[in-house]
C-alpha cells in the first residue's frame, strides 16, 4: 500500500488558488481510482489536462485465445518471445480471464515518440532483463533487474531503456494493486512480521515538468484497444502534487523471506494482492530446518485457483527441466507437486538460490494463442514415473 508522498510545488490547502509566477492559476486536478472512495493524489499542472485536439487511429489488442477452458498443466518457454522495437508492439498476452492478463514483452527501443496510459489496469512490471527509467506525469523511477514497477492504472507514461536487451513479465489488473493486508496495520503501516517495510518502497523523487505546446501523440488502452489522441500540451506539465496514488518501485532482492522447521505455504511469499488475484516472490532462502524436514513443497491440489510460476533465475528444486523465462501454469481442479526425483533431491539440502514470480488468480485463466506458439504441449505428462 503506497502512503502518503508530495513532490514538487503544492498550495497550502486542496482546492483554493494556485497561482503561477505572473499571477494566473495553475490547473488543479484530483487523480483518483474507485470513484472518490479510493486512493488519490492532486496534481497541478502548467495547462488544463483535458486539451485534446484529435482522435486518430483506433484498433484492438485484445488477445486471441486458443483454449477458454482449460484444465491442462503447461510449460510456456518465455525467452522464445521474439524481440520487437516498439514496447506496445512487444507485449504478448499469454494468459487472461477478467480480472487480469499475464504479459511477456521484449521491447528493443524506449518510447521516443508517444507517450501511454492505461486506462482499464494497474499493470505491474517485473524486470528481469534491462535497465533504464520510468519517465511518468508525476515523477521518474530508476529500474534494473529485479525491480517490480507498480503503475496505477491512468498514469501517463514512458519508459527509457539503456540498451536493447529487455525481457519484461507483467500483469495488468483490472481492481487495484495494494500490498497484503495482513502485513498491515488499522493506519496501513507495514508490521514487524511483514517480509518488506516501507523504507524497501521507492518513490519518485524526480519530476519533469514541461510547459509546452503542440501534437503529443498519446497511446490509451481502454476496453482492450488502444486509442490515438493529440494532447494540445506536454502531458508532462505538474509542478507538484501529494497523495497516495503515484508509481512506485520495489526490489524482490529486497523481499525478506520467512521461514520454519518445517515448510512453509505459499502465502509466506505473498507479495502483492488483489481481490482477485495474488503476486509472490520466491527468494534465495534457507530451507526447513526440522530433522525430518522435506524441503520440497508438499503434492497439492489446485481446487480455487490457477498458478502461475515465472521462473527468474537460480535452480527452482521442484521442477526437472526448467529455465530462465519458463512459466509454469497449474491450472485449477487438478492437483500438483514435484517433480519425479524433486523430493528425494531436496532431503539434507539447507537453501535454495532460486528466484521466481509466482501469480494465483482467483478465477479460471484461458490460454492465448501467443501462448500456444511457445508452449510444451507434453508438460502435464511429466509427472509420470
Amino acid at each position: 500500500m503506497p502512503f502518503y508522498h508530495k513532490l514538487g510545488s503544492i498550495p497550502h490547502k486542496r482546492h483554493t488558488q494556485f497561482r503561477k509566477p505572473d499571477g494566473s492559476l495553475y490547473y488543479e486536478q484530483l487523480f483518483g481510482t474507485i470513484g472518490f472512495d479510493g486512493m488519490s493524489t492532486n496534481s497541478y499542472h502548467e495547462q488544463r489536462p483535458t486539451q485534446v485536439k484529435a482522435i486518430k487511429n483506433q484498433y484492438s489488442v485484445a488477445p486471441k485465445i486458443a483454449k477458454s477452458n482449460n484444465i491442462q498443466s503447461y510449460r510456456f518457454r518465455g525467452f522464445q518471445v521474439k524481440p520487437e522495437s516498439d514496447y506496445l508492439d512487444s507485449r504478448k498476452t499469454i494468459l487472461v480471464n477478467k480480472d487480469c492478463a499475464i504479459i511477456l514483452a521484449a521491447p528493443q527501443q524506449s518510447t521516443n515518440d508517444y507517450f501511454y496510459k492505461n486506462t482499464d489496469a494497474d499493470e505491474l512490471i517485473f524486470i528481469h532483463k534491462g535497465s533504464g527509467k520510468l519517465r511518468t506525469h508525476l515523477g521518474n523511477l530508476d529500474f534494473k533487474y529485479g525491480d517490480y514497477l507498480l503503475i496505477p492504472r491512468g498514469i501517463i507514461y514512458k519508459i527509457d531503456f539503456d540498451s536493447e536487451d529487455n525481457r519484461l513479465f507483467i500483469v495488468e489488473s483490472h481492481r487495484p494493486i495494494y500490498t497484503p493486508k495482513r502485513y498491515r496495520n488499522w493506519f496501513g503501516q507495514l508490521l514487524e512480521h511483514s517480509p518488506f517495510c516501507e523504507r524497501d518502497i521507492r518513490r519518485p523523487e524526480e519530476l519533469e515538468t514541461y510547459n509546452e505546446t503542440g501534437d503529443f501523440l498519446m497511446k490509451v488502452k481502454k476496453q482492450g484497444e488502444i486509442i490515438e489522441m493529440v494532447y494540445a500540451t506536454h502531458p508532462f506539465d505538474v509542478v507538484g502534487y501529494d497523495g497516495y496514488n503515484y508509481p512506485y518501485a520495489f526490489s524482490i532482492h529486497d523481499f525478506e523471506p520467512i521461514t520454519g522447521r518445517v515448510h512453509q505455504p505459499p502465502p509466506v511469499h505473498q507479495t502483492f494482492e488483489t481481490d482477485a488475484f495474488v503476486v509472490c516472490s520466491f527468494v534465495p532462502r534457507l530451507y526447513d530446518y526440522h530433522p525430518q524436514a522435506i524441503p520440497a513443497p508438499y503434492n497439492h491440489s489446485n481446487i480455487d485457483s490457477d498458478e502461475v510460476l515465472y521462473y527468474v533465475d537460480g535452480d527452482f528444486m521442484s521442477r526437472n527441466d526448467i529455465e530462465a523465462g519458463h512459466i509454469s501454469l497449474h491450472p485449477a481442479g487438478i492437483p500438483h507437486g514435484p517433480h519425479p526425483g524433486a523430493t528425494e533431491r531436496s532431503i539434507g539440502k539447507t537453501e535454495t538460490e532460486e528466484l521466481a514470480v509466482m501469480v494465483d488468480t482467483f478465477k479460471p485463466l484461458m490460454v492465448t494463442e501467443e501462448a500456444m506458439k511457445i508452449a510444451d504441449d507434453d508438460y502435464y505428462k511429466s509427472w509420470l514415473e
